[in-house]
């Protein structure tokens, strides 16, 4: 099945709404070229998120799979579509590609406005809860983060009651103190979304989280999350991506700021280097740490670095590509990575429900979507266009010449 016919499929489901007949692939064919099967990805992640959230429909539809005695109902919903909008935003903003694509993208513009509406209108069932607990200021900055890769759908194109509610859902997580550990970036995050629709920014929040990432700098690119170093994918999962993020957008706001960009920037070139070394020749990749029940979603700083065009010198967009490609596919397309209506499981390659701590549920596990980053990149970007190029990995294993890993120092 060629790429046009998975597309042809999503854009024709027009206005379906719900999770019983998804018209999304059930696996992705690998003869299909990549760009095709991201887009593929995308629609089977994004597909019962936006279309019940836009209906209304997403709590009463989206099974709860958590830890006995977890108690995440109460959070779940917007973590799922916070983290699945911080993914798929750059897509959503882009304007470039072929007729398929565009129809596409516009159906998926139009499912997150009407989901943002939703989750944002206080008489709606599917409100989603910004303020109650800890676990809302986290997820309140992924979807902070998807404002920022989306400036023009979701800051300039904005409908002027879902910007208010936006900046006021932002306002009301302030209300939740961060722990003094890579929370504090989320705190930055919502302010830096803030600045970014035009409301009143705290600067004493960014500068706070900026500050003492930098005291938290290990060197060679990784940072500890809070006082204590911590082998996982934080440094992806959040870390240097919101470092990223935020400093693009308020950088210029302060010179030791823009400062840090610069150093920064090459921080998490080195890091994606790093990242893009521990992509196996078969797609897999260590278990380890916290939070590896969101699969690819440990790849988002790699994802981003191809986004950005800041991949390290010995890291082609083409090796970037491939790379990507093949984890993505090991870890969806695992058996019963999916459940029978489309939704997420818990596992790190299929459904491994043992390996889901406390503050895992469904709606956590959507930040895989991170890993799809570059598709905000036009198809005749070099990621895209240029030649298949074996990741170093693969080619380290299979006794061809591979560039040698350096360490940086700043």
């Amino acid at each position: 099945m060629n790429r046009r016919a998975f597309l042809v499929s999503a854009v024709g489901a027009g206005a379906h709404v719900g999770t019983s007949a998804h018209q999304v692939p059930a696996q992705v064919p690998a003869q299909v070229p990549a760009r095709g099967r991201w887009l593929a990805t995308l629609q089977r992640v994004s597909e019962p998120v936006l279309t019940n959230l836009a209906a209304g429909t997403l709590k009463a539809r989206m099974p709860v799979e958590e830890a006995v005695g977890a108690k995440r109902r109460g959070v779940t919903h917007l973590e799922a579509f916070g983290r699945l909008m911080a993914g798929i935003a750059p897509w959503i903003d882009l304007e470039d590609g072929p007729a398929d694509e565009r129809a596409l993208r516009a159906r998926y513009r139009a499912l997150g406005s009407r989901a943002l509406a939703q989750a944002l209108d206080p008489a709606s069932p599917d409100a989603l809860n910004f303020t109650q607990g800890g676990q809302p200021l986290v997820d309140a900055a992924f979807l902070a983060q998807a404002v920022l890769r989306a400036p023009r759908v979701l800051q300039q194109e904005l409908e002027p009651v879902t910007r208010t509610r936006l900046i006021a859902a932002f306002e009301s997580a302030r209300a939740i103190q961060p722990g003094f550990n890579n929370w504090l970036l989320f705190a930055a995050t919502v302010e830096a979304a803030l600045k970014a629709l035009g409301a009143r920014w705290d600067r004493m929040r960014v500068d706070y989280a900026l500050r003492q990432h930098e005291q938290w700098y290990r060197g060679d690119g990784a940072y500890s999350d809070g006082p204590a170093f911590h082998w996982d994918y934080y440094n992806s999962f959040v870390i240097h991506p919101m470092l990223v993020d935020v400093l693009a957008a308020v950088g210029d706001a302060h010179p030791a700021w823009t400062a840090f960009r610069t150093r920064q920037d090459a921080r998490a070139s080195r890091y994606a280097a790093v990242l893009e070394r521990l992509v196996a020749p078969d797609g897999t990749f260590p278990p380890i740490g916290r939070s590896i029940a969101y699969r690819c979603g440990a790849f988002q700083a790699l994802a981003q670095a191809a986004l950005r065009h800041a991949l390290p010198a010995e890291v082609s967009p083409a090796q970037a590509r491939e790379a990507l490609t093949a984890l993505i596919g090991r870890g969806l397309d695992a058996p019963k990575t999916f459940d029978a209506d489309g939704w997420l499981t818990i596992g790190f390659a299929g459904h491994q429900p043992g390996i889901g701590e406390r503050y895992i549920s469904t709606g956590s596990l959507y930040l895989c979507a991170m890993a799809l980053l570059p598709l905000g990149l036009p198809p005749s970007d070099p990621f895209w266009a240029d030649p298949p190029l074996a990741w170093t990995s693969k080619r380290a294993w299979e006794g061809e010449e591979f560039a040698m890993d350096h360490a940086i120092a700043d």
